[in-house]
């Protein structure tokens, strides 16, 4: 008798045995199964944000087309609207655009010099408003390739302008619709140039390249955009004495736009 309890104890002992094993591998799976759903949500996460880290930092930037290869942002917010597209080049000359587009046109101004300033440093008095010359911040403060919301300063805008670069600039006054059709041309021409309000000038809209201007008293429609246009063919990329490539240009430029 005494030896059947001992068999039975034995086989009872032998199946729990048995059952704490086998619960024991089924949560092993269970707990391999969560981490490897919560690695793959980690990836996914860590993935994310990479790439919307790459998105801000680099290419085209959305609609601001912002270009930090080219320079800093400085801390001014892109322009993210989505511009009117602009209708084909009518007036294909510039003085001539510029004429009847009522715009004041400067070409081969006096160069006011290229010396480096701390990005800190206060404003130069420069001779032409907008500006087109002169000391400026220090690399690596020249104002980034893109379209902003607000106006950066004058003197990371003068640096860009040393290297070449196109600013199409308009008052903040102008009426949404007329801005959107500035950002519209922007969008077409956007490689090594640069969108922005600018409440100092006396115009509604200017165009500036190092040594040269285009100042509009009045926005006239396709006019004023041919005037850009035909302003930008013309300058860009061929004053300031620095390389226009010396920083990355993407996307179509003043020089061969996409429309």
């Amino acid at each position: 008798m005494a030896n059947r309890r001992e068999e039975e104890r034995e086989r009872l002992r032998q199946a729990r045995e048995e059952r704490e094993s086998t619960q024991t591998k089924a949560g092993k799976r269970r707990l391999l199964a969560v981490y490897a759903v919560a690695g793959a949500v980690g990836l996914a996460v860590v993935g994310g944000i990479i790439a919307v880290i790459a998105s801000s930092s680099g290419g085209g930037g959305g609609e601001s087309h912002i270009n930090q290869a080219s320079g800093s942002t400085n801390g001014v917010k892109p322009d993210e609207r989505q511009g009117t597209a602009p209708s084909a080049v009518e007036v294909a000359n510039l003085k001539k655009a510029a004429k009847q587009a009522g715009c004041t046109l400067r070409l081969k101004l006096k160069d006011e010099g290229h010396e480096h300033i701390a990005a800190t440093a206060a404003t130069p008095d420069y001779k032409t408003s907008p500006p087109t010359s002169g000391p400026h911040a220090e690399p690596p403060y020249q104002e980034a390739d893109g379209a902003y919301s607000e106006m950066p300063g004058e003197i990371f805008l003068v640096h860009s302008l040393e290297h070449g670069r196109l600013q199409i600039q308009y008052s903040p006054e102008l009426p949404e619709e007329d801005q959107l059709a500035l950002k519209g041309l922007y969008d077409t021409m956007y490689g090594g140039a640069l969108f922005f309000p600018n409440e100092n000038m006396g115009y509604e809209v200017a165009a500036t390249a190092w040594t040269n201007l285009l100042g509009c008293p009045e926005y006239k429609g396709a006019i004023t955009l041919d005037a850009i246009r035909d302003f930008g063919r013309q300058v860009w990329g061929k004053y300031g004495g620095e390389p226009v490539s010396g920083f990355k240009i993407e996307g179509p430029t003043p020089l061969e736009p996409s429309a």
